[in-house]
């Protein structure tokens, strides 16, 4: 008998050696039959389960075999992990599903669920059903149906009938494979990563390895909720719950009644994310809205070659307030189901969060490079040899009498051997063939439907919901207000999203009872609720994390972060979850939202750089990203609605950065001419005013003949104010406000440079990673070849009170660096 696992051939030999060595049953149990008497699985069910974790087990050895010759790109494997298959049996296949990527064998059980049943009723249960507790749809085990016909065979006969059983796992493993040599053929992510997901499995594809997915389940079971509550009290008046608006609404996407499962990592526990996760759905608990997210930890003892200390993930997990603590052996499959079927029902029934520990083993290691020898010992391996869940099974199924070790060797050889034939087949299929292939289910762009959306909205809104409109506003519409400020023009046009996207929420630290901490969002409670317009616990991660999973459940969520700085430390929400779900989806999955973000610089008398951060770089860099900058009251309300349309259209993820210093200015040039304000137009004229993502302003001072000033936010203003000085001396300006840093106007950008042939560039971030650098780079590119200067702001933190004008762009140095540049 071997003493440790070093290769992928000796947890083969290991295994083969167990099955060999299992004693016959001294009589065998019809398969309809519990395992044991007091058993909640049959023993059809027991195998069912068995060939889910040979098929993940069979994957992972291709995945190595794989690696050997230079075609497979993926080694993280699910060895030691596969009694989470008893995880997704407890479940219904109608549960979203969040995978940690040892999941592979709950992943194989649920499409195998879905196989068995291709069409689940999607119907809501009644309210009553909904809060009952009940037993998990174990009938949804794949061959269950069969083992129990009275019709077929029993008996010996009946298993080795059963070992062609990987009919119902196939579609499972052709995906995985796929994954692993990353053929575009792979039906979620086409090639662009191996992950787990499928829309019709209801699994939500993750590449997370730090638990970054977390507090998007947080998210999801939220809306869940949110939507059941919704669709109960639809129901009872006769109307269903409709996702969106307009033409394109849908039906929410999974049954009132259906929780959410997130799996994950023991060292994942650690994680800044796991924890702002934990912590937002206790919070939300114990204020008593429901959140009804089944996490589970696959516990391993392992973060990649770092122990967890002996002890601390079950003291971490059972310390988690407003949180049901579970635990089972993963060895165990019998324990496993009992225990997750009794968590899910839990979950189900009071729609409250719960943790399922599972214990697991790892075995061969982290992933294909990993030599564990080099950190466990001998004994060590051998300890979790003997816990392996795959023969823990095998081992119920012949002391029960449902199988023989032959019998059980054969369905292990048959999977091979089809895994293998699998494994040769997608070796030979396409992958990506260029960056156009890859980048097209990035963040596709329709802006004839987005303006056309918004034309729609602008005929509601004038139309059949002229009078909610009229009484949303107590029958002053904004339109009438006279002149706004930013902030203003802001505020009416959230009120107006809201009148026409029903599912739009609001969300934020003080959005609701305070209104903002600038006013932004006054009011916005009063009209539409506190179901709409909410109060967050103040953590960004936990922020951005309801609002991905919103999202994703069909709602369109509009989260505030109170200050740019304060993005910082929850970014990885936008770039690792947000930006990648169109990518490793193909669009099968989507996260529309649009972040309100408070931020850049000039905030007299208030603050350091934290409430002053001019720092928008690392938004920049996120791919597929939308990032509108409005300066002018007369474009921030045009350019939120088609924020919202590419949302509700496209799936699109946008930043709406305000500028904090704008909100509440009044004047451009002396104090009193009231030039910064402007009129909120009628629903008439929103279709004429309508703004596309990636189109700039001008503004022409003089003859505009002389010099370009490309700017944006609070560079407008000033550039404004330059221009103005400027004119005096006989110089005519162009002043270019880009309003989107991503995608930037970039035919704007070389337009407008062009007819001048100087061109100044004024960017209030910083000079190293600024928005300066993507303007000069973008006139470099098209073979500009006029005059360029910058002004930016400097590389520092920008400091409190009035050292702060040391460091940042002024209209002096505007004026300063036209000059210079029409002196050469």
């Amino acid at each position: 008998m071997l003493s440790d696992v070093t290769t992928p051939q000796d947890l083969d030999d290991r295994f083969r050696e167990t099955l060999a060595a299992l004693p016959a049953a001294e009589r065998r149990r019809d398969p309809a039959d519990p395992v044991t008497d007091d058993a909640p699985l049959t023993g059809a069910q027991l195998l069912d389960l068995f060939d889910a974790q040979v098929t993940s087990r069979q994957l992972d050895l291709a995945g190595r075999w794989l690696r050997s010759f230079g075609e497979g790109f993926y080694t993280i494997g699910s060895a030691g992990h596969e009694g989470n298959a008893a995880v997704a049996a407890a479940l219904r296949p109608t549960d979203p599903a969040l995978l940690h990527y040892r999941s592979g064998a709950f992943y194989c059980l649920r499409a195998a669920q879905v196989a068995a049943d291709p069409a689940p009723s999607a119907e809501p249960s009644t309210e009553a059903e909904s809060t009952t507790e009940t037993e998990p749809t174990s009938a949804r085990v794949p061959s269950a149906d069969a083992a129990v016909s009275e019709a077929e065979p029993s008996g010996s006969e009946q298993v080795t009938e059963a070992a062609g059983n990987f009919t119902a796992y196939a579609d499972a493993a052709r995906d995985v494979l796929r994954g692993m040599v990353a053929s575009s053929l792979e039906p979620i992510a086409g090639g662009r990563h191996k992950v787990f997901g499928r829309a019709d499995l209801a699994i939500v594809p993750t590449t997370s390895t730090i638990a970054s997915h977390l507090p998007r389940a947080v998210g999801m079971g939220l809306a869940v909720e949110r939507l059941r509550r919704l669709d109960s009290a639809g129901r009872r008046t006769g109307a269903g719950v409709r996702v969106g608006s307009g033409a394109g609404a849908t039906h929410a996407p999974w049954p009132p009644d259906a929780i959410v499962v997130c799996s994950f990592g023991d060292a994942s526990v650690n994680h800044a994310s796991a924890t702002a996760a934990f912590n937002t759905a206790g919070w939300y608990d114990h204020v008593g809205l429901r959140i009804p997210v089944l996490f589970v930890c696959e516990d391993n003892g392992l973060g990649i070659s770092v122990r967890s200390p002996e002890g601390w993930v079950e003291a971490t997990l059972r310390a988690k307030p407003g949180i049901r603590y579970f635990s089972a052996d993963g060895s165990d499959p019998v324990q496993t189901y009992a225990v997750a079927a009794e968590a899910a029902a839990w979950v189900r029934r009071n729609r409250r969060p719960a943790v399922l520990h599972l214990r697991t083993v790892r075995l061969m290691g982290h992933a294909g490079a990993d030599a564990e020898t080099a950190y466990r010992s001998p004994a060590e391996l051998a300890e979790d040899l003997d816990r392996d869940p795959v023969a823990g099974t095998a081992r119920l199924l012949a002391a029960a009498g449902v199988a023989t070790g032959a019998e059980l060797l054969s369905r292990y050889d048959e999977t091979g051997w089809q895994v293998r034939r699998l494994a040769e087949e997608v070796l030979g299929e396409p992958k990506l063939a260029g960056a156009a292939d890859v980048v097209s289910t990035l963040a596709p762009r329709r802006p004839v439907r987005v303006a056309r959306a918004v034309a729609d909205a602008a005929a509601r809104a004038s139309g059949p919901g002229a009078a909610a409109r009229a009484e949303a506003f107590g029958g002053k519409p904004p339109e009438l207000a006279g002149p706004m400020t930013l902030a203003q023009s802001i505020n009416a046009a959230l009120a107006d999203g809201m009148l026409d996207h029903p599912q739009m929420a609001v969300f934020g630290e003080d959005v609701a009872a305070k209104g903002g901490v600038y006013g932004v969002t006054k009011g916005l409670r009063d009209r539409f609720g506190a179901a709409r317009v909410f109060d967050t616990l103040l953590d960004e991660t936990s922020v951005l994390g309801l609002g991905l999973g919103a999202g994703l459940a069909g709602m369109l969520p509009v989260p505030e972060i109170q200050y740019l700085a304060y993005l910082h430390n929850a970014e990885d929400q936008l770039r690792g979850e947000a930006a990648t779900m169109r990518f490793f989806s193909q669009g099968a999955f989507r996260n529309p939202m649009v972040v309100r973000v408070a931020g850049l610089a000039y905030q007299e008398g208030f603050g350091g750089h934290f409430h002053n951060d001019n720092s928008v770089a690392v938004l920049r860099d996120v791919p597929g990203l939308v990032i509108a900058v409005p300066a002018r009251p007369d474009d921030a309300a045009p350019m939120l609605r088609t924020c919202l349309a590419s949302a509700a259209v496209d799936g699109s993820v946008c930043v709406f950065l305000e500028p904090i210093a704008l909100y509440h200015t009044r004047d451009l040039y002396t104090d009193g001419d009231g030039e910064w304000l402007a009129g909120y137009p009628e629903p008439g004229g929103w279709v004429a005013g309508h703004v596309p993502i990636g189109r700039a302003r001008v503004y022409r001072v003089g003859s505009a003949d002389d010099l370009t000033i490309i700017t944006f936010g609070n560079g407008v203003r000033m550039s404004l104010r330059a221009a103005a000085v400027l004119a005096e001396e006989g110089v005519g300006t162009r002043v270019v406000d880009l309003r989107w840093l991503a995608p930037l106007p970039v035919a704007d950008i070389i337009r407008e440079s062009s007819a001048t042939g100087r061109v100044l560039v004024v960017d209030e971030t910083r000079r190293s990673g600024g928005v300066g650098e993507g303007v000069i780079a973008a006139l470099v590119d098209a073979g500009y070849v006029g005059a360029a200067r910058r002004v930016a702001g400097v590389d520092s933190f920008v400091p409190l009170g009035p050292a702060a004008r040391h460091v940042l762009v002024s209209a002096e140095a505007i004026t300063d660096g036209a000059r210079t540049l029409l002196a050469r």
